[in-house]
């Protein structure tokens, strides 16, 4: 899995879009609420440091195990601490990459979410460095098509 346009800007004004009151049941149906809440800003839930905050655009299908598909424009915090399970953006030897950082062994190394790719062991590569932190996967869920 790649990731492409590494570095799309975020915009800091706030945009509010309305949020309904109650929510929605994912098992049997419930009443329906007839009013809408205040509103929600996604940059205040989806962002928490905007200055250390990235989105990028995501090819390939290494992480589709994990909810991250081709084409997803992915939320990627530099400040956060890449601990082990967390899912991260790396550079190794000049490349971008998507996947879980994993300690196998005593060793870190890479991991996909999906069982067509190998693990990446660092002892591989010159140059490492864990990126950033990815925290929320963005896609369309009806056509699959980027949003």
């Amino acid at each position: 899995m790649k990731l492409t346009q590494p570095f799309l800007p975020l915009r800091k004004e706030q945009t509010f879009l309305p949020l309904e009151k109650g929510v929605v049941s994912a098992g049997f149906p419930s009443p329906a609420e007839d009013y809408l809440d205040t509103g929600i800003d996604l940059n205040e839930q989806l962002i928490r440091h905007p200055t250390s905050t990235f989105l990028l655009r995501i090819s390939g299908d290494s992480m589709s195990n994990a909810g991250i598909h081709n084409g997803d424009l992915l939320i990627v915090d530099r400040s956060l601490e890449p601990k082990p399970g967390r899912i991260v953006v790396a550079i190794l030897d000049g490349a971008f990459t998507l996947k879980r950082l994993v300690r196998y062994k005593n060793e870190l190394r890479l991991e996909a979410e999906n069982p067509q790719y190998p693990p990446i062991e660092f002892c591989y590569y010159d140059n490492i460095e864990i990126w950033g932190v990815a925290t929320y996967s963005i896609h369309n869920i009806n056509t699959g098509r980027q949003v």
